[in-house]
Parts: C-alpha cells; structure tokens; sequence
C-alpha cells in the first residue's frame, strides 16, 4: 500500500528528475542589444545611401534585417532623447527636458533595464548616460542596470581622453590622459571592450545590453592608429570632417565585432539587434559648395529633397535618425517599414519581446507585429493617434502627413502637409484653419509640467563636468572656460550637446 506521504515523496522526486527537461524544453528569453549612435546624421551610412562614410557592417544589417524609414527620435539633442528611449514617455510627459547634462530621472521612473530584471536579465550599459550625474536619483545603478561604463554627464562626454570614466558612480582612471584632445587612453575603445566582454560573460542568461556610443559626436577625435583613419586622412575634406567619417567607419567596425561574437557565442538568432541615432543630425562642416554640409546628414544623395533643421531644432530634420532591428529567423531579411513612430515605442516592444510587463502610463505602443508580422505577434499593429515632442521652448506634433512646430513660445504655429512639402518649406496655417485647430488642440492636451529627479550632492557631478578639461579643481577649470561673450556662446552650444 502507497501511503500518502510516498505519493507527495515520488511526485516531488519526479519533479526534481524532470526540472532539467522541462527547463530545456522552454524557449530561452531573447537577448536584446540597443546600439545608439551619438549625432549619426540620417543620410550619412551607406544604407541610406550615403556615399562618403563606409559603413559595411550596417549595411550588412540592413541586408539581414529591418531598415525604419519614419522612426524618430524621441527629442533632438542627447539627454532628452535618451530618456525617451528609456522610460517610454514622450518628451511632454518625460522628466529629463532640458540639455544641461545632469538632469536625472526621478527615483520612481522605470527604465528598460529595471523592466527586464525581475525576469532575470543582466543588465548593461555602455556610452554616455545623460539621464543623472553622480549622487542623483537618475543615475543608472538605481534604474535597472547591474553595471554602467562610461559618461553620466554629458558635458564629461565631451572629451575623449578624460581622466576617467564612471562605471557605477565610481571613477575608473584612464591613464595618460588630460581632457580634450589630450591624452593615451581612448576612452571609447575602453567603453566598446567592457560591452563586448559584458556580452561574452552573460552568454548563457538572458541579457540587455545598451550602447550609447559617443561617436561620431565631438570633439572628432580619433588615434592616427586606428584602421578607420587611414581611409579617410587623405580625402579633400578638413580633417575635422575626415576624422568624423573615420569615426562613423570605426564604430561600424565594432559593431560588426559585436555581430561576429554574437554567431562565435552561438547566440545569433535568439539576439534582436537594434541600431539607431540618438537625434537629428548637424550640418557639420559646411561650405558654399555643401550648404547642408559635406557629408549630408538631411539632403537626400540621390533626390536632393532635404529636410529642414538640425539636431536642436523640431524640424524633420533634427528628429530624423538611420534605424534597424536585425533579429535572426524572425525579421525578414532586406525589409523595409514606413511605420510612423518614435523612442517612446521601444520600451513596449521589448517589453513584447521578453515577456516582460511594461509600465502603465507610458506613450508608446509595441513594434513587434512590424518587426515580426501580424500573425507570427498575433495581433495588428497599433497605430499612433499623433507623436509629439517639447525641447527648449519648441513643441511640434505630428499626426499623419500634417505636422505643426512652433519654434518658441510667443511665435505662431506653423503647419506643414508633408505629402506635399517634406522639406517644410511653406506654412499652409492660414489655408488649413480647422487641421491647425485641431492639432494645436492635441499638443496642449499633449504635456504636463516636467518633475525632474533630484541630486543628494552636487560635487561629484560638477568634478565629472570638470574631467571635460582634466582633473582640475574648479580654480584651474575656469580658467580654461571661454571668456566674456565667447563663454556665452560656448555654454549656448554645450546645451545643444
């Protein structure tokens, strides 16, 4: 006779043999990697159809995978943009809104990262943070991230050779090096070689790791050594635009070390790849013979239809970024989507990815019916009533082909029928009286006050800002800051960084 207590005893013993296949009969949970490229200008990759930079390997992506033709930034310039991404807020909700370089997450916000963890995701990230210096409630290992290498501020990003970078609000010295162009240690080789090695060590878990590269943004700095400037020292261009090219091209480089790891690690077709700018590009070095700048960030190469603006501004042309998603066996290979969205829409695809629940309250809506298709995601994909963004007193919505910007708060709305004017060349307010109504309507009902984190202290988060000129205190700092008008001007542009 089989006693109760040897049933519980052969039925918890039968769960203990068969825990090993059941746990191997369940599908592993997907990596996930978020490349983002500091100012990469929408027309400049090869992809796009650019022909001054080589960028083999994100061609190559393009080829195997996913290529966005309207998939915005989340706002045009860095901080703002990258809080987008990670809180899945528009930038009328979100609570980094301003440039300054510090300005943190509150300590209630829910990031991707601390999304993916209670699924047992390692979570990494890689590049330049943006969303809280040191002491704030914004800073990454309070929002997800079991580690973050790189930059929090991003007046510290500024240098490719700083004294240090940060890796979990401690300082991690770079030797030789003395801010600016100044320096033996390139600081992104060090950050690109902790990504690569965080991949090879969560091989066999789930992982998120998220790479905001700093280049191509400057200052233009890269090593006579490295390969990528020997392609491009001897172009007719000024070296700032040839060192720019070369660092797109380095970049590229390693990312496609991160592609040949991912097949070495046997992880290729459980890995989604995402690969985006993080705004608008810049016209850099511009001339009478190049307007829009020599490599063309907004100027179709073949059309020649340009979009207006730049990063800082709320034009197409500051919101406009290169985008794909390669996804092995799921995406199909050399397609090519006209969905209309933005930053805020990752959160939720990769919440549909991993299984993970995203938070409530977020602005955007999950791409994996268009990454995968309707029937392999089970359902249509949803649409966006209108996307809206705020930066510095612009606002600008856009609902289908109609968009309005409003470049300051006193000035009127300009509307614009992007069927018609993708270049945003001519108002059409006055002959649309209802469309401007109603999508004026939209963007006062879009925002709500910013509530920003807050810092605990100051004083490490002013010392990284520093590191931009080397480990100076604050004496010797000021004294190699612009003077008088020109330091105005400089502070101006660093908002815009």
């Amino acid at each position: 006779m089989i006693t109760p207590s040897a049933r519980t005893f052969s039925f918890g013993a039968l769960l203990v043999l068969l825990a090993p296949l059941l746990a191997a009969a369940q599908p592993a949970r997907p990596n996930v990697i978020y490349i983002m490229a500091d100012e990469l200008g929408f027309y400049e990759p090869g992809f796009m159809g650019g022909k001054n930079i080589q960028t083999p390997h994100l061609d190559r992506m393009a080829a195997e995978g996913m290529r966005f033709n309207h998939l915005f930034a989340g706002s045009s310039v860095c901080a703002p943009t990258r809080c987008t991404f990670l809180t899945g807020k528009h930038s009328g909700h979100s609570s980094v809104r301003s440039n300054g370089g510090g300005t943190p997450l509150r300590a209630d916000e829910t990031t991707i990262a601390a999304m993916l963890k209670p699924l047992g995701y390692a979570t990494g990230g890689f590049g330049k943070w943006g969303c809280g210096g040191r002491d704030s409630t914004g800073v990454p290992e309070k929002h997800g991230f079991d580690v973050f290498l790189g930059y929090y501020d991003q007046v510290h990003a500024h240098t490719y050779y700083p004294p240090y970078l940060i890796r979990n609000s401690e300082e991690v010295p770079l030797a030789g090096n003395r801010g600016g162009s100044r320096g033996q240690t390139y600081a992104h080789y060090v950050i690109h070689d902790a990504a690569v090695k965080f991949i090879r060590d969560h091989a066999k878990a789930p992982f998120f790791a998220y790479l905001p590269y700093t280049p191509p943004h400057g200052n233009f700095d890269i090593p006579d050594t490295d390969a990528a400037w020997a392609l491009y020292k001897d172009k007719p261009w000024p070296e700032p635009a040839r060192r720019y090219a070369a660092m797109v091209t380095m970049m590229d480089r390693q990312i496609g070390e991160i592609f040949a790891l991912l097949k070495e690690l046997g992880l290729d077709d459980n890995t989604l790849v995402f690969f985006s700018g993080d705004n608008g590009g810049n016209d850099y070095f511009k001339s009478a013979e190049f307007p829009r700048g020599i490599h063309l960030a907004n100027k179709h190469p073949q059309t020649g239809v340009e979009y207006r603006g730049t990063k800082g501004t709320l034009y197409e042309g500051g919101l406009r970024i290169p985008f794909l998603a390669r996804w092995p066996g799921k995406i199909a290979p050399g397609t090519v989507s006209d969905f209309l969205g933005y930053f805020p829409d990752l959160m939720p695809t990769i919440a549909a990815v991993t299984g993970a629940t995203a938070p409530a309250g977020i602005d955007g809506v999950s791409l994996l019916p268009t990454l995968i298709g309707e029937q392999a995601a089970g359902r249509k994909q949803a649409q966006h009533d209108y996307l809206y963004w705020e930066i510095n007193n612009w606002t600008a919505l856009r609902q289908g082909n109609w968009r309005i910007v409003r470049p300051k708060a006193d000035a009127p709305w300009e509307l614009y029928d992007l069927a018609r004017d993708p270049s945003e060349a001519q108002s059409v307010a006055a002959d649309h009286p209802a469309v401007l109504a109603r999508l004026t309507a939209l963007a006062a009902s879009a925002r709500e006050p910013a509530r920003e984190g807050t810092f605990a202290s100051t004083a490490r988060h002013e010392r990284d800002r520093r590191a931009k000129f080397g480990k100076q205190d604050e004496a010797e700092a000021s004294e190699l800051q612009p003077k008088g008008k020109a330091k105005g001007k400089a502070n101006k542009q660093a908002q815009n960084k």
